[in-house]
């Protein structure tokens, strides 16, 4: 039986959702353990992968005796959108045998998986997504912050001896070479290359897809495209900003972060937790791990929480907005290790603007000093992000 090196949160969701549905789908992206998850919680299942050129063949020549040859008729399959068409099939067999957790089925793409599955196994699949490790799922994570976002949260780099800059230049090289050429044939590698350099230093930045167009030296439709595509790999994601009720005084353009700060700084050519600590994208980057984090709990919970950021033409602006789907969390995350009662004034405005305000905001930083302020938290970042509020 295969085991999970570092124990994954979302183990316990798709072992319950198994016994409620007849396919379980884990989206996410290369490398984040999709395959180790579910063999690990499936382990009687037959696994499929359709990397495997034999079996891929087999699945094209006949879809029905493919599915047909598992322990039971129950399968794994991995990377399955190397064969969309096998949706079909799987939709007329569980309809046939009627039995809860009989296909697990993974894959790396997001958009391209999930069209597949809204179009053949609506009401039959529960949808997952594993992302790279969270903190919480890493107890043996160093106190330091800039130590934690350069070595990054991919499962490999943690239960191996390889280093995260040549993790990152292969799986970068794999991602570009391989995934990019999949998703869209995209012939100039190096404009493409030079838009990836451009969004990492602009992290945590209003998107302005007119400055990335000039200069990367691409069409406005371009940057919106390649924007795409790297949301499609479980690359980055966009932060929307919050504006009900608050009419038209409020940015309405999303925000860039990365899932992996590993990689966020693997791009920015910082390698050391000296150079991340000195670098001018620092607090930045911070706020990429805090929210990225949040994210992961949001996505493993199967959270209806929603994610947001706030601001405003008069100057207030909140980092991260959860929104509980009545009230909303506001929470400032600040890379300084000393507190100034000036961190957590944002939220004081906020509030006075903001009648669904929960009556507690954070304040998350890099300081070990933990107290209340006002009607606000301020907490350490591992603190917060492990449940310690």
């Amino acid at each position: 039986m295969l085991k999970i090196m570092i124990p994954r949160g979302l183990a316990p969701v798709i072992r319950k959702l198994s016994s409620l549905y007849p396919v379980i789908a884990v989206t996410g992206p290369r490398q984040s353990g999709k395959t180790t998850l579910a063999r690990t919680v499936f382990p009687n299942h037959m696994y499929r992968n359709l990397e495997n050129l034999d079996l891929f063949s087999l699945a094209r020549s006949d879809p029905r005796s493919f599915l047909r040859t598992g322990s039971g008729d129950t399968m794994i399959i991995d990377e399955i959108q190397k064969f969309p068409d096998l949706f079909s099939y799987i939709q007329a067999e569980v309809d046939e045998q009627k039995k809860a957790g009989q296909f697990v089925i993974t894959g790396s793409q997001q958009f391209s998986l999930s069209e597949k599955i809204s179009q053949s196994l609506a009401g039959r699949v529960a949808n997952c997504t594993l992302l790279p490790l969270s903190v919480a799922e890493l107890p043996s994570a160093p106190s330091s912050y800039e130590a934690l976002a350069v070595k990054g949260f991919y499962p490999r780099l943690w239960g191996g001896r390889v280093g995260p800059k040549d993790y990152y230049r292969d799986y970068l090289s794999t991602y570009v070479e391989r995934d990019v050429r999949q998703i869209k044939n995209i012939g100039d590698l190096a404009s493409f290359w030079r838009f990836l350099l451009l969004v990492a230093g602009r992290v945590g930045q209003i998107v302005n897809l007119s400055s990335l167009a000039s200069d990367t030296g691409v069409s406005h439709r371009t940057i919106e495209s390649w924007l795409s595509i790297l949301e499609t790999s479980y690359i980055l994601f966009r932060l929307p900003p919050y504006f009900a009720n608050f009419g038209k005084r409020v940015i309405k353009s999303p925000k860039v972060y990365f899932y992996d700060t590993g990689l966020l700084c693997y791009l920015l050519g910082i390698d050391t937790p000296a150079v991340l600590h000195s670098h001018y994208a620092t607090g930045h980057i911070f706020e990429n791990m805090v929210i990225a984090d949040y994210q992961k709990k949001v996505m493993t919970d199967r959270s209806s929480d929603r994610l947001y950021f706030f601001r405003d033409n008069n100057g207030i602006e909140i980092d991260l907005v959860v929104d509980h789907g009545g009230s909303q969390t506001g929470i400032e995350i600040k890379s300084g290790r000393t507190f100034a009662l000036e961190m957590a004034s944002p939220l004081v405005a906020w509030k006075k603007c903001n009648p669904h305000a929960s009556a507690t905001g954070y304040v998350v930083y890099t300081g070990e000093t933990e107290q209340k302020i006002g009607n606000n938290r301020l907490i350490h970042w591992k603190g917060f992000l492990t449940g310690g509020k």
